[in-house]
This record gives C-alpha cells, sequence and structure tokens, in this order.
C-alpha cells in the first residue's frame, strides 16, 4: 500500500489537522536541508522506504554480516552523528550513486536502530506522511522473551485511520527472518515505553527482562524503562536525541546506574513518571503530550544534554 494514497475501505477518523502537520513536518534533526535532492525518486510505500533505509546502514553490531570488518572510527564516529543532513553526507561522500542503489557494507553509514529510523521517519515526512519516532522494547532479538531497548518508526496509515509501527533494520529478511511484516510491527511485540512501565507498576512483568543485557555491562530495569519513558516523550515532540542523551528527573551520571537503579528511584520520580507513561502509552493525546513536554522540567529536554557516549565517553553536548 502506498503512503500516500487513500486506497478504500475501512478507515478511523483520522488525525486532527494540527496533529497531522506536526508530525509530517521535518524537525530540526530530521531536515535533510540542502540535501533534500537525494531523496528525488524515492519510494512512496511505507516498506519499500524501510528496505531503502536497510540498505544504506548497517547497525555497528553488525559487522558479522560483511567479511570486511567496521573500522573502529566509524563504530564509534559514526553513532554520534545526530542530524539527517549529517548523515546524508557520510553516505553520499562514499558512494555518489542515488539513495536507492543498495551500498556494499563497507560504505554504510555504521549507526544503531535510532538511525535507521530517524532516516526512515525523515523520508517519510519529505512525501507528507506523519511520523515519528517511538522508544520501547523488542522481544524479537531474544528467543528467552528479553524486551530488548529499541527505536521504531511509527507512521499514520491512512487506510486503516491508524498509527502503524514499522522497523526499518529489520527490512532485510535475510539478515532478520521474522514471522511479522517489518513494516507492519505488532503492538505486542514492540512495546512502547509507556506500556513497559505500566505492565512493571503493575506487577505484570519482570523489570530485570528489560534494557540492555549486554555480557560486560547489564543495564536493565525500571530506572531503564523510565529512561525510555523520558526519551520517548521527546519524540513525540520531535526532539530525536541520541539513546544515551541523559537529562532530567531519574537520569543518572556515567557510571552511577546499574544493578541498583530501580532503588534509586524516589516515590516522587516514579510518580512522575506513571503519569508520563500514561500519555505516550496506547493511543497518545497529542495535546497532553506537548503539553506534558512543555510544563514538566524533569521531562523536557533541555538545550545541553549529557552523552553517555558507549564508545566516544561521556560529554555535555548543545543541540541545535
Amino acid at each position: 500500500m502506498s503512503v500516500s494514497e487513500n486506497a478504500g475501505g475501512s478507515r478511523g477518523v483520522g488525525l486532527a489537522p494540527q496533529e497531522r502537520e506536526f508530525y509530517a513536518a521535518q524537525s530540526t534533526v530530521s531536515d535533510p536541508g540542502e540535501l533534500a535532492g537525494w531523496y528525488a525518486e524515492l519510494p512512496r510505500d511505507a516498506g519499500q522506504l524501510a528496505r531503502t533505509v536497510r540498505d544504506l546502514l548497517i547497525h555497528r553490531m553488525e559487522g558479522g554480516f560483511s567479511d570486511a570488518p567496521i573500522p573502529e572510527e566509524r563504530m564509534r564516529d559514526d553513532a554520534e552523528t545526530r542530524y539527517v543532513d549529517d548523515i546524508l553526507r557520510l553516505v553520499t561522500a562514499r558512494d555518489g550513486r542515488p539513495l536507492g542503489c543498495r551500498r556494499d557494507f563497507g560504505d554504510r553509514f555504521v549507526g544503531i536502530c535510532r538511525d535507521f529510523t530517524l532516516l526512515h521517519v525523515s523520508m517519510l515526512r519529505h512525501l507528507g506522511v506523519p511520523a515519528r519516532m517511538r522508544s520501547g522494547f523488542a522481544d524479537y532479538f531474544d528467543a528467552t522473551g528479553f524486551h530488548w531497548d529499541h527505536v521504531v518508526t511509527e507512521f499514520w496509515d491512512e487506510e486503516r485511520g491508524a498509527w502503524r509501527l514499522a522497523d526499518p533494520q529489520l527490512a532485510d529478511p535475510e539478515r532478520y527472518p521474522v514471522d511479522f511484516d517489518p513494516a507492519d510491527v505488532p503492538r505486542d511485540r514492540f512495546l512502547v515505553a509507556g506500556e513497559a512501565w505500566h505492565r512493571i507498576r503493575a506487577g505484570q512483568a519482570d523489570p530485570a527482562s528489560f534494557g540492555l543485557n549486554l555480557p560486560e555491562a547489564p543495564m536493565i530495569g525500571a530506572w531503564f524503562v523510565a529512561g525510555n519513558v523520558r526519551l520517548d516523550l521527546a519524540f513525540l515532540n520531535k526532539v530525536e536525541t541520541l539513546l544515551w542523551d541523559v537529562w532530567g528527573a531519574g537520569a543518572f551520571d556515567a557510571g552511577d546506574a546499574g544493578a541498583d537503579g530501580d532503588a534509586k528511584l524516589t516515590d516522587e520520580v516514579r510518580g512522575l513518571y506513571d503519569r508520563a507513561a500514561a500519555i505516550v502509552a496506547g493511543d497518545v493525546p497529542f495535546a497532553a503530550a506537548r503539553a506534558m513536554f512543555a510544563e514538566e522540567d524533569g521531562l523536557r529536554t533541555p538545550r545541553t544534554v549529557l552523552s553517555l557516549a558507549p564508545l566516544a565517553g561521556p560529554r555535555h553536548v548543545t543541540l541545535r
């Protein structure tokens, strides 16, 4: 189905004009700027766009996909690239062919899930499709049922009259043979952060089953889920930071979080995230999401954030 067509059939009530306009417009982060010409002749189908993105990027944990190892400096530096125009500069400098041409692994931008999603969202917005990034947890990377920290696209499907999830990182079936359409991710396979928080608070899910279960330094628990709620609210307000940017209530400095992170969440902070999760889970009320981000100092993204970059090291970064 083309993302720009009204194909008929059953439809919902649609988006309010203000919400449609907001999510169809580029943000400071997603705007290709003077490189928008590279978006010429993009496919108009969300799934095909996801495959276009998949063929331009490689996840920095996917080095085994290629015979050529990923250079250490690209592992470190590419994923620190915050803005779409800078991502496009790197992509096109390494291979000057149109974006619809599949890149060799050695010529791809080396990023993480956030970068696949950001570029996908940028392309959808360029086509006038309301789209936004969503922070949450996916169960399809681990057969044990662990929910991995992840970011996907949410875009408005005119035919269904509903928001739909897409995961451009999965859009290569040879690498990710999932049992669903990557352009239509089931809501029970990717839990937005607010839903994960609700389940933990209700005793329906184990906090230790959410986060980054890395052997050398696991980051799991309710404190991590709270951070994703904060990120998701920012994404819903089109402030698309890096995933390791931290700020606000319940945020931990470098080395401060870990196994005892949940014990450091005060009742006041838990209450704040209860209120935030009520907004960012389920059908997101646009006006409420905008108001909470504007009014809550503990949640609103400041101009300068602490970036806890895993490879580059912690530093303060002032955003555009």
